[in-house]
């Protein structure tokens, strides 16, 4: 909304111009930012558009009709209040505002002139202002200047529209109708950002688009893959297409800093943030909510850093990001932030509050969204004196129903852990012995699918280690857990199901004095890598948790990050120059734990893998692929033999060549032999032959006296 302040102003100067705003809701009007704070774009297609779009035509220019007919002494109280609310939305040229008036009664026309630096600028003005209720008799009709000379150029006559043929759009999922069925990644380094396949059986990266100053600090794929999305000052685009990568739309808010897709990639979010001119004031927070596909922005928040319950636990500038959660499932249908006392949930068919209300919830300290389904989780911490449990609660969106709670005791933090299918939701509760001066920490495992959401408690065979990763299975029931104490904690591995697939969590194993802090379980579930980052040097073990055995222990020393690829065939580690100076780069290995390939580069920033839209197997087809993996399996392992006698074939010419160049080089040399053979049979007095075997060495020995010289030595004696 806009800022209280400013729309005090604006009823000031509508008082002070005879304008009656008694029912006008200001607040109502939503003003996104327009302004690009005299900055450049860096993308030259973006600078060139925008250069021909000044030159050329009236584009950047509106025509306000419906103002208040003003006597010239309120000329500009008028102009004043027109100038507040149309500089919130873009940059109005110097004198950019003309108010033409009746020279006979020299008072206005009722309309004016406004001419903003950019079209795009005036066409947002257009979209936020056409209809707008200023009072009872005053509403805004707006339309582009240019308008007007089309609405002049329609022919009295009708006549048929020009017939054209269909165009398709380009197939913004071509990626994955790769043959080799082949994954993509995308890298920075330096200036540069780079796209590439992922050409495991030739063990190298097969490059498919390279750009210089593509970003000013980072790129992100949208959760699905079908979207790059780069950050500028001006604001965020979209990239997308086969290999060519074209810009399929731009989102304006200055500085941007921060960006975050919905699950289902229908929305974007925007944050920026600036620093007020009086130190003791807040950062001005500024959020939007851009409709991908249009660009159109949806709902803006504007406030101040505690409005936004701005924490400490990551992003920028000590934001705890992202602000807004998205709930829900892919369909995008709520989004939900927390604030002091309340969770306030929005829903996306009109983005207002779900009942126009924001849920209360006294003290709450942390709130997650299932995954599958618009099921909230709530944590609300203990009332100093205990007066009051802490507790976790279930709550139903939108019937804002609590489906269950439990009390919690003596908890000094907790956070929650969802399941990505839902099923279940791990609560870690650290509490405090009955000493107040140590913490032990246990688990509330829910189990959301079942009846009355049964809740199970489980603590470690020594409840007082230090829980250092958790992290559940994807899809799966089983969940991994690093306790105990550096450098060589233990690695322990539960499930939710029995032998009989019922009932209570059980332990399947503990692994003993691991090099790991870290965890990461393979997309498909079934395989899992211990890694040990930063202070632990990079090492890492491949682990099967079906047959709970290592299938490799390896390292990349210094790694500083880990993604798997979207179907858990490959894993890649990198250094990152942000944490060491050294070995940037990354290396591929297989699931098993097989290096690949590895590739240096220097200052280099970011590795991220292309997302995989869900399958539309239904799970029986799944099923029934695998279990028939070895009928379709053939036609790939006979791919895999070729590529293999590929490689081979490979090796051999590469062998050949070297040999013909060394062949080559000797020819060379015998050539340049025969053609001295006179210059040496000059130099041997004649003899014509070159071959050892027809001398006779022989070795004498010579002496030869140099000098003689002669010396008189004299000696003294002396008496004892």
């Amino acid at each position: 909304m806009a800022d209280v302040m400013l729309m005090n102003e604006i009823e000031s100067r509508a008082a002070e111009a005879g304008i009656d705003l008694s029912l006008v809701d200001l607040n109502s009007i939503q003003l996104p930012p327009g302004e690009n704070f005299g900055i450049i774009s860096d993308d030259e297609d973006v600078y060139q558009e925008e250069q021909l779009d000044f030159e050329t035509g009236f584009g950047n220019i509106i025509v306000v009709d419906n103002l208040p007919v003003v006597p010239r002494e309120k000329f500009e109280k008028l102009e004043g209040v027109i100038r507040k609310i149309y500089g919130q939305i873009g940059v109005i040229k110097d004198d950019g505002i003309w108010m033409p008036v009746d020279p006979d009664t020299q008072k206005t026309l009722g309309y004016c002139f406004i001419e903003y630096n950019t079209p795009q600028e005036a066409e947002l003005a257009k979209e936020k202002t056409n209809g707008y209720k200023l009072d009872r008799s005053h509403i805004f009709a707006v339309n582009m200047f240019d308008d007007f000379d089309k609405f002049m150029r329609v022919p009295n006559e009708w006549a048929p529209p020009e017939f054209r043929p269909y165009v398709p759009g380009e197939n913004l999922q071509h990626w994955l109708t790769d043959e080799k069925a082949r994954d993509q990644f995308v890298i920075r380094a330096g200036s540069d950002t780079e796209v590439f396949w992922n050409d495991a059986r030739q063990l190298k990266p097969d490059p498919v688009y390279k750009r210089a100053y593509w970003t000013e600090s980072f790129v992100q794929w949208s959760p699905l893959g079908t979207y790059l999305a780069t950050v500028h000052r001006q604001g965020a685009a979209v990239w997308g297409g086969a290999s060519t990568f074209n810009r399929l739309m731009r989102y304006a808010h200055p500085q941007v800093k921060l960006i975050d897709f919905s699950p289902g990639e229908k929305y974007l979010v925007t944050y920026s943030s600036h620093e007020p001119s009086n130190p003791r004031d807040a950062n001005r927070i500024v959020i939007n909510v851009f409709d991908v596909r249009t660009g159109k922005v949806m709902r803006d928040f504007r406030g101040s850093a505690d409005e936004f319950a701005i924490g400490g636990t990551g992003g920028v500038a000590g934001v705890s990001w992202p602000i807004f959660r998205w709930g829900g499932g892919k369909d995008d249908k709520y989004f939900a932030k927390i604030g002091k006392n309340m969770i306030s949930v929005y829903e996306t068919e009109t983005f207002s509050l779900v009942d126009k209300k924001s849920l209360k919830v006294e003290n709450v300290m942390d709130f997650s969204w299932s995954p599958t389904d618009p099921i909230l989780a709530l944590f609300v911490p203990e009332l100093a004196g205990g007066n009051q449990p802490a507790r976790v609660s279930l709550v139903q969106i939108p019937s804002k129903e609590e489906l269950r709670q439990k009390n919690l005791f003596s908890v000094s933090d907790c956070k929650m852990y969802w399941q990505s299918n839902g099923d279940y939701l791990a609560v870690k509760v650290d509490r405090y012995t009955k000493s107040k001066r140590t913490t032990y920490t246990g688990f509330e495992l829910f189990r959301i699918k079942e009846r009355d959401i049964p809740i199970e408690v489980l603590e470690l065979d020594n409840k007082n280690d230090k829980i250092i990763a958790f992290a559940w299975e994807p899809k799966g029931h089983r969940f991994a857990v690093i306790h105990g104490d550096s450098p060589r904690p233990d690695v322990s591995f539960y499930s939710m199901r029995t032998s009989h697939n019922t009932g209570r969590v059980s332990k399947l194993t503990t692994l003993k004095g691991k090099q790991a802090n870290a965890l990461f379980w393979s997309p498909s579930g079934h395989y899992i890598l211990l890694a040990g980052l930063k202070g632990f040097n990079g090492q890492l073990e491949f682990y099967n948790v079906d047959e709970l055995e290592t299938m490799a222990t390896t390292e990349h020393f210094m790694a500083t990050d880990i993604e798997w690829d979207p179907t858990g065939r490959y894993v890649a580690t990198s250094v990152t120059s942000v944490h060491h100076e050294m070995e940037n780069g990354f290396n591929i290995w297989s699931f098993n734990g097989k290096l690949l390939y590895r590739i240096l580069k220097d200052h280099f920033f970011q590795f991220l893998w292309r997302p995989r839209p869900p399958s539309f197997l239904s799970p029986e087809k799944e099923e029934e692929i695998a279990n028939n993996l070895k009928k379709y399996s053939k036609k790939y392992e006979a791919e895999d033999q070729d590529v293999s006698l590929q490689l081979s074939e490979q090796d051999r010419e590469k062998r050949r060549m070297l040999k013909d160049e060394w062949d080559k080089w000797v020819n060379e040399w015998k050539r340049l032999h025969e053609e001295e053979k006179l210059e040496r049979q000059k130099l041997r007095d004649g003899e014509a032959s070159d071959e050892e075997e027809e001398y006779e060495a022989k070795e004498i020995e010579v002496e030869e006296l140099l000098d003689v010289s002669e010396e008189v030595l004299s000696f003294e004696f002396g008496q004892e």
